[in-house]
C-alpha cells in the first residue's frame, strides 16, 4: 500500500534568514538590519515516507483552488507509476477501506462497488481537507484520507522534510524576491531527491514514550509480560 504525506508550509517572506553558511574566514556574512518586503512564499508538498522522495511546488497564495489542482496532478501521476491493482472481490475491497477507517468518527459511505484502495495519503485536519469535492475525487482515485487528529500534526511527515528543506535553502540567506524564494525551495527538493532519505514512523518521540510507559511496568521472568504493581 503506497503511503504519502501532504502538508502546506508558509509563508516564507522577503527577510534575512539566521543560520549557518559559507563564508570566506575573518570575513563574516553581514545581514542588513532593514529589508524590503516583496509578498511572501508558500510551499506545497507530498513526501513518500518509504523512499524518501518528495515533490514540492512553491507559489504565492495557496487557496483550495490552487491546492486541489496541483495535488490531482501530482496524485494522477503517481498512482499511473503503481503497479496495476490486483482483481479481488467487491467484498475484499469494502474490507480493506473499511479495516483503514475503523475508528472514525465521520466514516464515509463506499457505495455499492468501491474502487480498489491504492493509496493512503496523511493530510492535517483541516476544513479546507475535506471539501465534498475533494474527498470525492480521492475515493474515486482509490486513495483514503487519514486526517491526524487535532494537536497531533507532528504524525505528518511532511512537516518533517519541510523543516530539513528550509532550513537547506534559506539559512543564512537573504532572498530579495519571492520568485527567488520558490527557486531556491524547489531547486533544493531536486538536490535532495537525487539522495533522498528514507523516513521510519516513530523515532525518537516514540522511543521516549515507550520508555516512559515501561517504567511504570514491571517485568515478569520467564516471559515478555509484565505487571503495572510489584508482584512478590
Amino acid at each position: 500500500m503506497a503511503l504519502w504525506c501532504e502538508d502546506e508550509a508558509g509563508p516564507y517572506q522577503t527577510i534575512p534568514y539566521p543560520g549557518h553558511h559559507w563564508c570566506e574566514a575573518g570575513q563574516p556574512a553581514r545581514q542588513p538590519h532593514e529589508y524590503f518586503r516583496d509578498g511572501t512564499a508558500k510551499l506545497l508538498t507530498l513526501f513518500h515516507p518509504a523512499s524518501g522522495q518528495v515533490r514540492m511546488k512553491g507559489v504565492t497564495r495557496s487557496p483550495n483552488v490552487i491546492l486541489h489542482a496541483w495535488l490531482k496532478e501530482e496524485l494522477t501521476a503517481i498512482l499511473a507509476a503503481l503497479p496495476p491493482p490486483l482483481p479481488q472481490s467487491t467484498a475484499h475491497t469494502r474490507g480493506l477501506w473499511q479495516s483503514w477507517q475503523a475508528g472514525f468518527a465521520l466514516p464515509f459511505g463506499l457505495g455499492a462497488n468501491p474502487p480498489p484502495l491504492r493509496l493512503l495519503l496523511v493530510m492535517d485536519n483541516l476544513a479546507g481537507h475535506k471539501s465534498v469535492e475533494w474527498v470525492n475525487w480521492c475515493y474515486q482515485q482509490g486513495i483514503l484520507i487519514l486526517y491526524t487528529p487535532l494537536g497531533g500534526s507532528w504524525l505528518n511527515m511532511a512537516e518533517s522534510i519541510q523543516r530539513i528543506i528550509k532550513r537547506r535553502a534559506l539559512e543564512g540567506t537573504y532572498p530579495r524576491t519571492v520568485a527567488t524564494i520558490i527557486e531556491w525551495f524547489e531547486a533544493t527538493a531536486r538536490g535532495w531527491n537525487a539522495d533522498p532519505t528514507p523516513f521510519v514512523w516513530g523515532g525518537r518521540r516514540q522511543q521516549r514514550r515507550r520508555a516512559s510507559r515501561e517504567r511504570a511496568l514491571h517485568r515478569l521472568g520467564g516471559s515478555g509480560a509484565c505487571t503495572r504493581r510489584h508482584v512478590q
